[in-house]
């Protein structure tokens, strides 16, 4: 690979499976991949989703982080509008804390859940409109100075813990590009606005305290498997498992019903989302990647290995290691 691979773990909680089994993956996943040497694995924040299990995402991140030595860890991302950007500073700058030089803060705007969530949340409906003013009062809380007369974050202030924007589209760029911060963009469900947010990212990218340069990380979907047909079946399970998701309204449909939904025009959504997925044995897959490294202008892939099972998860991530020629330590 010319570029790092990271890792988003989606802390998948499969068919039959419990919220422990999945911290469980996300522990055996984090550890597999500081042993091949991925750069770093993130968590993302989701809410009132079954099959999704990182709704807590710091405390995620602080299991994993006792459970490994060296990786990087980080949400990608946390929600901003759904919690003061004092707490949240107070929450990384304790992992900070506890594990110096391995923690890394994503950003993002979105709910992460669906309305009667937010309402559940306490979140406003307007409290994403302040968050550029709300990602500085958190760089504060971190960095110093304070930007709220006489609030300091304990633990928190002077830990720097390194902050990035996530994205989908121009805005986040933009915003990422003004601050000086690295733009991760969340290609791997919802590829659409990819190279035109990148291009603004890199235009008008403005040096910082924390970065010189700009530093595009670009999501994609993985399953690389032993056998191309092993690796398509993976996917159209995954596929099954997010047509429950997104349509089952708490129900999970059979295999049938699932792929009828699939082949039909509503389901034609599920795979737009997914358009940047790397699929097959690992050559394929690596090949997919240096493709859509040049095609998204990314310096890191963050990578999402697709699967209800852990054990082909891990597979996945053990595969691409091997394929992309990591340095295991």
């Amino acid at each position: 690979m010319t570029v790092p691979l990271s890792i988003l773990d989606l802390a998948t909680i499969g068919k039959g499976q419990t919220a422990a089994e999945s911290f469980a993956g996300s522990v055996a996943m984090a550890q597999l991949a500081e042993k091949l040497g991925y750069r770093r694995v993130w968590y993302a924040e989701h809410h009132n989703m079954s099959s999704i299990a990182s709704s807590a995402t710091s405390v995620l991140i602080a299991h994993v982080a006792a459970h490994t030595d060296t990786i990087r860890l980080g949400a990608g991302g946390v929600m901003l509008p759904n919690h003061s950007p004092l707490t949240i500073a107070e929450q990384f700058g304790t992992l900070e804390t506890l594990y110096p030089g391995r923690i890394d803060l994503g950003l993002g705007r979105a709910p992460g859940s669906d309305q009667n969530t937010m309402r559940a949340l306490r979140r406003d409906p307007h409290s994403a409109d302040t968050f550029p003013q709300d990602v500085l009062e958190l760089q504060g809380y971190l960095t110093g100075p304070t930007r709220v007369q006489g609030v300091e974050a304990t633990p928190g202030r002077g830990t720097n813990v390194p902050l990035y924007i996530l994205g989908s589209s121009l805005f986040g760029a933009r915003l990422a590009a003004q601050l000086g911060l690295p733009y991760a963009f969340a290609s791997h469900f919802a590829p659409n606005a990819l190279q035109d947010a990148v291009a603004v990212y890199r235009r008008e990218f403005k040096p910082s305290e924390q970065l010189a340069a700009p530093h595009v990380i670009a999501g994609v979907n993985v399953v690389a498997a032993d056998a191309a047909s092993d690796a398509q079946e993976i996917l159209r399970a995954t596929m099954r498992a997010r047509v429950s998701l997104f349509f089952g309204g708490g129900r999970q449909f059979t295999d049938d019903e699932a792929d009828m939904i699939l082949d039909s025009p509503q389901g034609q959504h599920i795979s737009q989302m997914m358009k940047y997925s790397a699929v097959g044995t690992p050559d394929v897959v690596l090949d997919y990647l240096d493709g859509f490294a040049r095609h998204a202008d990314a310096d890191e892939l963050i990578v999402a290995h697709q699967s209800t099972e852990t054990a082909e998860r891990l597979r996945s991530v053990e595969l691409l290691a091997e394929a992309a020629g990591l340095v295991s330590v």
